[in-house]
């Protein structure tokens, strides 16, 4: 089964999506499962991994809604105030659903020194007693934080979405390529090869401008920790889903595709009755 690790859906809000600039208007409007569904089934994708794109309960509840209502929701990444001396209550209370899989912060929005916050640290580690993932969203400069995060909880399963978002046309900075293999050397962190269409300047690409960052990423992590995320319809300023597709598709080999494109996925969210 190919799954899609990341991707969105919301009703459109303009005071709440203010994120969504002008740059990107062709995504200011509602997106649903009904609207993903035939996209997946298009390009052989059977299930996908639905990621918050706000910070409150009340996307998380309608995250958690959506997957009720479509059985090719296989999981979501939802939002809980990790901040919170109520964080546990809250995770407890969210996964007694079976589709509540892991926790997102929008970190890449924080100022510097977020990730070493002590309330922050104390909602990671209640993460581990409701057997939870978490998704790293951060910028490319802020992946310092990041490795000393993930190295203070060995146990924990945390994946980096979209690569950090590094400038990818002005090509792989040595910096963000040694601090990815620094990162990698924990066993506890995957990385989904997502976002990067809209890491473009002008929102214009081809498909060689990626692969230096493929290369480095599967150099640092290997086969077995990669998953493919479509980051839907966030990309959609920037290509249509079915070449953000091949750009994975044409990048790894037919031995590697199954892993990268689901099995991985399905491992690392823990997945049943797939």
């Amino acid at each position: 089964m190919y799954i899609d690790a990341h991707q969105h859906f919301w009703q459109y809000d303009p005071q709440r999506d203010g994120w969504i600039d002008d740059s990107m208007k062709a995504i200011r409007r509602d997106f649903m499962p009904s609207d993903l569904k035939p996209v997946l089934r298009e390009h052989g994708i059977q299930g996908c991994i639905a990621v918050q794109a706000s910070q409150s309960e009340d996307e998380t509840r309608f995250l958690l809604e959506c997957a009720r209502e479509h059985a090719f929701i296989k999981g979501v990444t939802g939002w809980v105030d990790l901040l919170s001396d109520k964080a546990g209550e809250r995770l407890e209370h969210f996964s007694e659903n079976v589709f509540f899989r892991g926790v997102r912060h929008i970190v890449q929005a924080e100022p510097d020194g977020f990730m070493s916050r002590p309330d922050f640290r104390r909602g990671i580690t209640a993460l581990k007693d409701f057997g939870l993932t978490y998704d790293i969203l951060v910028h490319a400069h802020q992946l310092p934080e990041a490795i000393a995060l993930v190295r203070q909880f060995p146990a924990q399963p945390f994946v980096l979405d979209h690569i950090a978002k590094p400038a990818v046309s002005k090509g792989v900075d040595r910096i963000w390529a040694g601090h990815i293999r620094e990162l990698a050397q924990c066993g506890n962190v995957y990385c989904k090869v997502s976002g990067m269409v809209t890491e473009t300047e002008g929102y214009c690409w081809e498909q060689g401008d990626f692969e230096p960052f493929l290369e480095a990423v599967t150099e640092a992590f290997g086969t077995d920790r990669i998953m493919f995320g479509s980051d839907w319809p966030v990309c959609l300023v920037a290509a249509r889903y079915g070449e953000v597709v091949r750009l994975v598709r044409n990048f790894y080999s037919e031995d590697e595709l199954p892993g990268i494109m689901g099995q991985n996925a399905v491992k690392f969210y823990g997945i049943s009755g797939i």
